[in-house]
């Protein structure tokens, strides 16, 4: 859908959320961040150009965000700092840069984040550290990047990184179907790429039979190990010492003084109710499943992210020849 046909699906859009309750409009603007056009074309394209549909998933995704203080997340600081050393530590995720375009660039290590340290809800700290690390990336990076290059900067580029993968993840099925619900629904169309590396020759013949309109963004690229700007880092962006975790810890610990609450909150409390699953989401999880499966025990694989050459542009104009073609 495009063209004069998108202008007037925007201006639709536009009409809808003027007409919502005042706490969903400030809500979107947290949101947007001064990019409302855009934002409503990321829901339009989620929907397939549907404006009906595209407006009933952003009224939902705004209720989501009211009912769950979304907008006050960077205010919640996941306390005492060795529960969130244990969240770092077991739920693999950090950003390694930029790309040439400037959009971020993060890792999630697949294959061996555990899930399994922060025994006190677990859950709930698991999708609030995710939901905290996009916020921080819609709110902070993403509009300073905008600034930065003097034009609009919305996605990121992703790196799932599968080393260590074994059957044993089928155990974190659970905590992934609630955060890549979390995703799907309330921030639609925020990842330009996925790369997807260090798969074992199972997992990638489950990918050959994907139908990739189903998955629109994904690709996969073999490690080169001839990135400099990568080497050590991508391990690295993993650990809560990492300079980005503790800028994102600090910003939290902030806000936090500045927003203070009108009674005590007991931190260890903090819930976010998770949307139900589309078709979308249960096909990803459904795939990650019949790979698991034909794993078996067969030996995890080796080599870490950190040989993968990530170099912005370069990667990007492959990603249409990737999608149609993935190596075993």
């Amino acid at each position: 859908m495009m063209g004069h046909n998108t202008s007037e699906a925007i201006k639709q859009m536009t009409a809808f959320i003027d007409g919502v309750d005042e706490p969903l409009k400030k809500s979107f603007q947290t949101m947007h961040q001064g990019y409302a056009h855009q934002t409503l074309e990321r829901f339009l394209k989620a929907r397939e150009g549907n404006v009906q549909k595209a407006n009933k998933m952003l009224l939902d995704c705004l209720s989501w965000r009211v009912q769950n203080q979304i907008d006050n997340i960077l205010a919640k600081p996941i306390e005492p700092r060795e529960v969130y050393n244990a969240v770092r530590e077991s739920q693999l995720m950090g950003m390694t840069g930029y790309c040439k375009k400037g959009r971020p660039v993060f890792a999630i290590g697949v294959g061996l984040s555990g899930y399994d340290k922060a025994s006190v809800r677990a859950a709930d700290k698991y999708v609030q550290s995710h939901i905290q690390i996009n916020e921080y990336r819609d709110q902070v990076l993403l509009p300073n990047a905008s600034k930065k290059y003097g034009s609009y900067i919305g996605p990121c580029l992703k790196i799932l990184d599968m080393t260590g993968l074994k059957l044993s993840a089928l155990n974190r099925i659970k905590i992934l179907t609630m955060i890549s619900t979390v995703d799907d629904l309330n921030y639609p169309e925020k990842t330009e790429t996925y790369y997807i590396v260090n798969a074992p020759y199972v997992f990638s013949a489950c990918w050959k039979v994907m139908d990739y309109d189903v998955l629109p963004h994904f690709s996969r690229q073999e490690g080169s190990g001839s990135s400099k700007h990568n080497i050590g880092k991508t391990i690295d962006c993993f650990s809560p010492d990492h300079p980005f975790h503790v800028e994102l810890y600090n910003y939290i610990k902030q806000h936090a003084a500045i927003v203070k609450p009108v009674a005590p909150e007991k931190m260890l409390s903090f819930h976010v109710d998770v949307p139900e699953q589309d078709d979308e989401g249960t096909i990803i999880v459904q795939t990650l499943e019949s790979a698991l499966h034909n794993l078996g025990d067969e030996e995890a694989v080796e080599n870490g992210v950190a040989n993968l050459n990530v170099n912005g542009d370069q990667s990007l104009r492959h990603r249409k020849a990737a999608r149609n073609e993935v190596q075993g």
